[in-house]
């Protein structure tokens, strides 16, 4: 029965049908074309495969292929690298332009006093955070922090000879200000825009993890041979205390914010044995 039904189903595909075009006014035929399931299935595959081919060939030999997948060529790729680059330059700079805008504004309804505006670039860094009343829990942890801070720059120098070790970029902004102990200014200040990665500088272990109302959230990391790393002015943390992390690992979201209004930059502090050492003489900016 099988064999009979394969056979049956054979003489069905290849049974030709005969496609005839008739003169009308003579009945003579005109052409005749003798056809089956099978030469129509097989015109159809060819038909596809050309297109495909066809297709296929466009692609490869023209401009279309760049918007493909792993088809984009250097050039393509390198001017995306610098659109997106010119973006953020773009953003951070209107960033900067409407936290101006708005301090200009809190100083002449009285909300900053003229007196603690030390120039005119402090305008586009002075947060609202620090006109906001804090609690006593952030007094308190505030006025310890700057007691440890006092103590452990009084007890040394900055001359460190330090090992030999690999300090990863905290993040790829620039340096807009640098270390200065003596106007109470224990790291680096580098441009980020918001959302960009916050990276550890060597491995360790999160000592602290807690949200300020001046600094944002502020990242505390225990490194071997005795270093701390401080991450201020983040965002969202990725961390949590007692994380272990390895250096160049994302810990945190660069970005403060206070009503749609940002920080335009992460503050990098590095201490050993408890003094404070200038970032810039061991990691590359």
């Amino acid at each position: 029965m099988k064999k009979k039904g394969r056979k049956a189903f054979w003489r069905n595909i290849k049974f030709k049908y005969k496609l005839t075009v008739i003169n009308e006014n003579t009945l003579e035929e005109v052409i005749g074309i003798h056809v089956s399931k099978l030469n129509g299935f097989s015109v159809l595959l060819a038909a596809c495969t050309v297109i495909f081919l066809l297709a296929a060939i466009i692609i490869v030999f023209t401009p279309l292929r760049n918007y493909l997948p792993g088809y984009m060529n250097s050039e393509v790729r390198s001017q995306v690298v610098t659109n997106a680059l010119k973006v953020d330059s773009l953003v951070e700079a209107l960033e900067r332009q409407n936290r101006y805008i708005m301090n200009i504004q809190d100083i002449f309804s009285g909300k900053v006093d003229v007196d603690t505006v030390q120039s005119i670039d402090s305008l586009t860094t002075i947060r609202t955070e620090e006109l906001m009343n804090r609690s006593k829990e952030e007094d308190d942890f505030r006025r310890k922090y700057e007691e440890r801070e006092r103590a452990a720059a009084m007890a040394g120098t900055d001359d460190h000879t330090l090992p030999d070790l690999l300090f990863f970029r905290p993040t790829r902004g620039m340096v807009v200000k640098d270390f200065a102990p003596s106007r109470h200014h224990y790291g680096v200040d580098m441009a980020a825009s918001v959302d960009e990665s916050v990276l550890a500088a060597l491995d360790g272990t999160v000592m602290l993890v807690v949200q300020t109302a001046d600094s944002g959230v502020l990242i505390q990391i225990q490194h071997e041979q005795n270093f701390i790393s401080v991450y201020k002015h983040c965002g969202p943390s990725r961390k949590k205390e007692g994380d272990q992390v390895k250096g160049g690992e994302v810990i945190a979201l660069a970005g403060t914010s206070d009503e749609g209004k940002h920080v335009s930059h992460v503050h990098f502090e590095l201490w050993h044995d408890g003094t404070p050492i200038d970032p810039a003489k061991y990691v590359v900016f």
